[in-house]
């Protein structure tokens, strides 16, 4: 099991590369806009600085995709770009963490520094929030900004939801250690802060399946999407 594990590891890795030749490489989400010609439809992959494999190579850290449900109509980049935050207006560099499950774990790992004020470690995990909440959120959610604005990451077009759902729900129980995924986080990792035991025993920004055990036929699916990029 553990030998297979790292061979379709490997695979998956391997198509993350050829992927990244199709699509130019991988994009910071802070050079990202709606501009740029994106799949109306995708799964997307983040990566960290200084997390690697042991062979040195990038260490996907974050695996989403969108509109699993027919009523959905949000696009790859309208969850892209909730994760990146806010460029101009009257909160540049901002964001609201209440719309990105990904913003509010990264900002709850940041929150263990404890020179936040209490007002922001009270209230980050409530759903609702008035004005005078926010603008003491700001601060904390500009480095929210930073820290997802500068992780790279590459993105597949997947054109039906069937496919997305199983890519995600696959890849996640492919690499999450909770499952025995093979490539550990390094020490540094801001993960391991989290308030969530998934995200910190997962080695993944992510708190769904990652406690599900992968079925490796996905990586056919998978490949053949890869190589009609």
């Amino acid at each position: 099991m553990i030998a297979s594990k790292q061979n379709d590891t490997d695979d998956f890795y391997s198509l993350l590369e050829e992927l990244s030749k199709r699509v130019g490489g991988p994009r910071k989400l802070r050079e990202c806009d709606g501009s740029i010609r994106w799949p109306q439809k995708g799964v997307y992959f983040f990566f960290e600085q200084r997390e690697t494999r042991p062979n040195g190579a990038p260490r996907v850290v974050r695996i989403g995709t969108h509109a699993l449900t027919a009523q959905s109509k949000t696009t790859l980049w309208n969850r892209l770009s909730s994760h990146r935050g806010v460029v101009g207006g009257s909160n540049p560099g901002g964001g609201n963490h209440r719309g990105s499950i990904f913003r509010e774990h990264v900002g709850k790992a940041l929150l263990e520094d404890t020179s936040w004020p209490i007002q922001v470690r009270e209230n980050w995990t409530n759903k609702q929030a008035d004005q005078a909440i926010r603008r003491a959120e700001y601060p904390l959610e500009r480095a929210v900004t930073n820290h997802i604005g500068n992780m790279p990451f590459l993105w597949l077009s997947v054109t039906k939801s069937e496919d997305r759902a199983l890519i995600e729900r696959n890849t996640i129980g492919l690499l999450s250690r909770r499952t025995g995924g093979v490539d550990p986080a390094s020490l540094q990792w801001l993960g391991l802060k989290a308030t969530s035991e998934k995200v910190r025993t997962s080695a993944l920004w992510n708190v769904h399946h990652v406690d599900e055990h992968y079925d490796p036929t996905f990586l056919k699916i998978f490949s053949d999407l890869v190589y009609l990029v």
